[in-house]
């Protein structure tokens, strides 16, 4: 349960807000490994871990962390499988609700092979059922009831564009996490309020090399919110005038950068909640992605509220920052 003592933030609702995140749940299993084994041969790991992740997971373990509530909607694999009982009950541990989650018979959960190097960059190999994208989400009605935002990823297109279109004709915020190229007709762009890119995406969506340029010119076609995100560089993005704008990196000591993005969009996504301004907003996720990545773990990894609100300054923390270099 999560305890609305730990929102600090002075406009945020006393009811923590609820975020219906669209997404499928992975199964990690994740090796830590002195490098990327080379083709055709062998690698001894020096850790393993097995945890639950993907795009939407991950971020609501990140929102529940930082004091929001969390809903997950989505396709899974068949309600007998092990992936599928080992994910609902990571979870339930988290406090994510999964009422919403669709299990598909006779299919896979999604899984992963995470190979995570000294320097804390990840590889990672993932296998998704071609089928659970031809799932059918429930009824509007019931997803968007109590729903305060959707946090949603640009591979999910084909199967929420209609409720995240839904959602912003009735003023829920629809924050998208693009981590592929898409089409400059894509339903998404108009079916949102926040579009996130990770840099390379962002360029190729374009067809641009620039993340400035490419920013602009997606500009004209939504009237979306438009940001790029570049590790340790930082994000860009667009204010309300068109102007570029840069939001740094807290530079922290990397371990672990499995799962950071993700934390970045749903502490965003809470922070839009809560009626924090953009520029305060994507400092907040900013501090939170940092945090993951000085811990293994994934999102598992994710920061309390209080962490946060130490290393952003605000003196409302109880946990000591990492050591910043």
């Amino acid at each position: 349960m999560t305890d609305s003592r730990m929102n600090f933030h002075d406009k945020a609702p006393k009811i923590s807000p609820r975020i219906l995140c669209i997404g499928m749940p992975v199964r990690d299993l994740t090796f830590n490994t002195p490098g990327i084994p080379a083709r055709g041969s062998k690698e001894n790991a020096t850790g393993f871990g097995e945890i639950c992740g993907g795009n939407a997971l991950n971020g609501a373990i990140g929102i529940v962390r930082l004091g929001g509530r969390a809903s997950i909607c989505g396709p899974m694999g068949d309600s007998k499988e092990t992936s599928s009982r080992f994910i609902f009950d990571q979870m339930a541990h988290e406090g994510i609700e999964t009422k919403h989650l669709i299990h598909m018979p006779g299919l896979v959960t999604p899984i992963s092979a995470v190979m995570i190097d000294p320097s804390g960059e990840r590889t990672i190999v993932t296998f998704r059922d071609p089928k659970l994208w031809h799932v059918k989400l429930q009824n509007f009605d019931t997803l968007l009831d109590d729903c305060h935002a959707i946090l949603t990823e640009s591979r999910c297109a084909e199967f929420c564009t209609d409720l995240c279109a839904e959602a912003v004709r009735r003023g829920i915020p629809v924050i998208v996490d693009v981590d592929r190229a898409m089409s400059l007709r894509e339903g998404l762009l108009h079916a949102s309020t926040h579009l996130i890119f990770s840099s390379e995406p962002l360029q190729e969506t374009a067809d641009v090399t620039d993340d400035a340029q490419a920013l602009k010119k997606i500009a004209k076609l939504t009237k979306s919110f438009l940001a790029g995100t570049r590790g340790p560089r930082g994000t860009i993005w667009l204010d309300e005038q068109g102007n570029i704008q840069e939001t740094p990196a807290f530079p922290v000591h990397t371990v672990d950068t499995l799962g950071a993005g993700d934390v970045f969009h749903g502490a965003f996504a809470l922070a839009i909640t809560e009626g924090q301004e953009l520029r305060q907003a994507l400092r907040f996720a900013s501090a939170a992605a940092a945090l993951k990545c000085t811990r293994f773990g994934g999102a598992f990894a994710a920061p309390q509220r209080a962490e946060v609100m130490e290393l952003l300054g605000d003196g409302q923390g109880t946990s000591p920052a990492p050591t910043v270099k």
